[in-house]
Formats: C-alpha cells, structure tokens, sequence
C-alpha cells in the first residue's frame, strides 16, 4: 500500500509540474501565434493603405523577424537558467511576453500616428521573439528534470503539444471574437480584443508558476557547486559540445521547424494568398486539423520511449521530402478553383509585389485571375493538413526529449534552446516569406514547398550520419543518482 500511495503522489506531482509548465508555455505561443493568425486583418492596420499587398508582406516580414530573434532569446535567457535558476527563466519570459503582446492590443494604427505604428509593431514583436526564445528551453527542461528517464519522450511530449495548442487557440479565439460582432466592428476595435486577453491568461499562468519549486536537478548540482558560471562559454566554446549543438540544429531541429511549419503555419498563408480560399474556412480547416492531430505528439513521445527518438524523427522527414508537392497538388483540387501559377507584378512607383493567383480560360486557354474559392472541399483540406501534422507529431513528439538527453545539466538550458530556435526561429519561421517569395519568383505555386524539403533532406543526410540515439539516457548520473520524481 505504501508502493501505491507513494507512486500516485509522484505521478500527482509530476502532473502539477507539467500543468504548471505546459499552461504558461500554451500562453506564450497563443501571444506568438494570435499576430499570425490576424494577418488578413493587421496587414492593413499598421501598414501604409493603398497597397494591400505591400501590408500583406511587410507584416510578414515582420512576423518573420519575431522568429528569428528567438536565438538571441535562447542566448539570454538560457544562460539565466544554468546561472540563477529553471523557474526564474521562464517567469521573466512570461512576463515579457504578456505585456508585449498587450500593447499590440492598444497600439494606435498607422492611420493615427503614420510611421511609428509599424516601427512599434517590429519592437513588440523582436520582444516576442526574445521571450519566446528564452521559454521553450525553460519549460522542456524544468519538466524533463522531474520526471522518470523511462517516461521522458512521453511526458516532455506535453510541453510540444503547447505549441500546437497555442496556435490552435489563437485561431479559435479569432473565430469566435469575429462571429461575436460584426465585420464593421471587429476591423474598427474587435480586433484588438484576442491580444487584450493575453493579461487574464498571463497572470494567472504567473501566479501558478511562482509557486513552483526549482528543478530537483539543477538544484543538487548547484548546491553541489557543479553549476556553471559561465554557460555561453562553456557550451559554445568546448568543441565536443558545439559540435553536439552543430549536429542537433542539422540533423534534428532545423527539419523539425520546416516540417511542423509547413504542416500548421504555411498553409495559413498559403490557402489564402496563392489559393484564394477565404480567411474563415482556412481558419476552420486549420484549427479542425490541428485539433484532431494534437493526441499524436504524445503518442509519439511514447513511442519514443519505447523504440527510440533518431528513426521516428528521420522517417519525418523521408515522408515529408517524398510527399509535400503531391498533398499540396491535391490541396489545389481542393480548393475547386484551379488555380495553375501564380504572377507578380512590381509597381513601378513604390516598387511594391503583388501577387495574383492565375487559373486558365476555358475558353481561350489562356491564364486569367483567379476568382475566390467559392466552395473547397473542406473535409479533404482539413485531412490533408492533417497528414501534415502527422508528420511535425513524429519529429516534434520525440524533440524535447532527444535536446534534453543531448546535453549535459550544467549546461542544458543554454545549449538545446539555441539549435531548437535556430531550428523554428529561422528555418521554420522564414518559411512563410521565403515560400511565398519562390512562388513570386518562379510562377510556380509548389515552388515554395522546396525550401523545406531541402532542409529536410539535409537533416535526413546529417542526422542518419551523425546523430546518436539518446534513448535510455540517465540524466541523473551526473548529479550522483536519481533524485527525481519517479513512476
């Protein structure tokens, strides 16, 4: 009886670790994603009006740059969690992170104050970024610290689905706000209402986490005087675990940030711009896909735990090389509008590109505008976002787990945050830019997908070579033995 009892206290204890982890990690992807989710809308709000295409990419542009300051957060905030401490970390992010994206809720438009509304929206989002960059690392390794090394894929797997789960509720959040009022209202103040609700959420994820305790292992090797006082030194400067660094950004990371990209951020741009379907329906597909997907990250945690974390991440992305071009071909059938190539015209004034979709002439057989996607398929749009996701659930599930197994405790916080936003920061988080700009460049409507299947096929190359199963990793030897909860 005491077996059981002492059993069911350490699982109740590693589930508070987790919830407690998990909410506010969920939180700040919410505030990362919501500026995502409103693109058709912000493009136009902070942005010079008379060229709407102009907004559409100088907001993506600037969406962009909040993912590629992420490594510069990871830099920051990973060397105060292998100095100070796990939990101070991801609170100060949090923090940041909230208040950032409150203000986008009360920043005048570009209509009230001209220039500075779009400057200030690069700053907040740089803010973002910075904090975005600095969580992650906090959060998988708080919970991997805590629980069983025979349970890590499945139990970090929790802390993955946060972000397909903030996205998701981002979505959800705008569809609802939107059907709440009317379109009048929505584009003059409702808009602003999804990022506002990011101070109820963040403050309650605050008061959780600052009842937390540190993390048992940081704590033993710290009090043991095994810490690092120099953890940017210490990770970027030793070869043997720069190079560890070097083979998880290209054998692991970066395909993790295109595939999962691709699977859940891509198409929210991609539907709508090259394949004119309407803002609602790829709202509704994608959060639909997403939902239904969201069970498989910790069934592929799981799995990882059973036959390992490198052969689930590689087959990602094998299925993902061999497949994009031929699921987006049938997500253009979808769409019901044949739509064949994409034209760019520049203006020749302000130098602008606009982007319009082109279908043929029954008639003539020639290439004319596309009209809007009047009635896509949506049970196949959304099972073809779905597919997508199946294969971001088999590299994202067992990520987490593998980064922390890669490093050593000293200096884990600083060394796996860094290639993890290298990996979702640039390579995954240029991917709406980029695969647009390929398609602009080329007229080709798949052309964007090559970008990811490249840094796929990379990571296929390098981590089939280099990177080392990490599964049945004990991360407590280091610190002298287990001390963690277990179950």
């Amino acid at each position: 009886m005491a077996t059981i009892a002492t059993t069911r206290n350490a699982e109740y204890g590693i589930c508070r670790v987790i919830v407690a982890s998990a909410a506010g990690t969920m939180i700040e992807w919410y505030d990362f994603f919501i500026f995502g989710s409103l693109v058709a809308v912000l493009s136009l709000k902070f942005y010079p009006p008379g060229n709407d295409i102009f907004a559409y990419i100088a907001y993506l542009t600037t969406f962009a740059v909040g993912f590629v300051v992420r490594p510069f957060g990871a830099l920051f905030f990973g060397r105060i969690g292998d100095v100070v401490g796990r939990k101070y970390a991801f609170l100060a992010t949090l923090s940041i992170m909230g208040g950032a994206t409150a203000l986008i809720g009360l920043l005048p438009t570009f209509k009230t104050v001209g220039w500075l509304a779009p400057i200030t929206v690069l700053v907040i989002r740089m803010l973002q970024g910075l904090a975005v960059g600095g969580e992650y690392g906090g959060a998988a390794v708080y919970v991997a610290e805590h629980v069983p090394d025979h349970k890590r894929g499945f139990y970090t797997s929790f802390i993955q689905i946060t972000g397909m789960l903030g996205l998701f509720v981002s979505l959800v959040v705008v569809q609802l706000t939107e059907r709440s009022m009317s379109k009048a209202a929505f584009d003059a103040w409702g808009w602003r209402l999804p990022f506002l609700l990011s101070i109820f959420l963040v403050g309650i994820s605050l008061y959780v986490r600052s009842k937390m305790k540190e993390s048992p292992l940081f704590s033993t090797i710290k009090s043991a005087g095994k810490a690092s006082t120099q953890p940017l030194k210490d990770a970027f400067t030793n070869w043997e675990n720069l190079k560890q660094v070097l083979i998880s950004l290209f054998g692991a990371t970066a395909a993790c940030g295109v595939v999962a990209y691709t699977a859940h951020l891509y198409p929210l741009f991609y539907l709508q711009t090259i394949l004119r379907v309407d803002e609602k329906t790829t709202i509704s597909a994608l959060a639909v896909a997403i939902l239904i997907v969201l069970p498989f990250v910790t069934l592929f945690g799981w799995l990882s735990d059973k036959i390992g974390r490198k052969r689930l991440m590689m087959a990602a992305c094998f299925l993902a090389v061999v497949t994009y071009i031929p699921i987006y071909k049938c997500m253009e059938h979808a769409a019901g509008n044949n739509v064949v190539a994409v034209k760019s015209t520049r203006n020749k004034v302000t130098g602008a590109i606009s982007l319009t979709a082109m279908t043929l002439d029954p008639t003539t057989g020639l290439q004319v505008p596309a009209k809007e996607a009047l009635n896509p398929n949506l049970p196949l749009l959304v099972f073809l976002l779905f597919v997508q996701g199946i294969y971001a659930c088999m590299i994202y599930g067992p990520i987490a787990a593998y980064l922390v197994e890669a490093f050593p405790a000293r200096i884990r916080y600083t060394s796996l945050s860094l290639p993890y936003h290298i990996g979702f920061g640039v390579f995954g988080g240029s991917l709406p830019l980029i695969g647009l700009s390929l398609c602009a460049a080329t007229g080709n409507i798949y052309a964007g997908l090559y970008y990811p299947m490249t840094v796929a096929t990379v990571t296929l190359a390098v981590g089939s070579l280099l990177l080392k199963e990490t599964h049945g990793t004990r991360i407590w030897d280091e610190a002298g033995g287990r001390k963690a909860l277990t179950s």
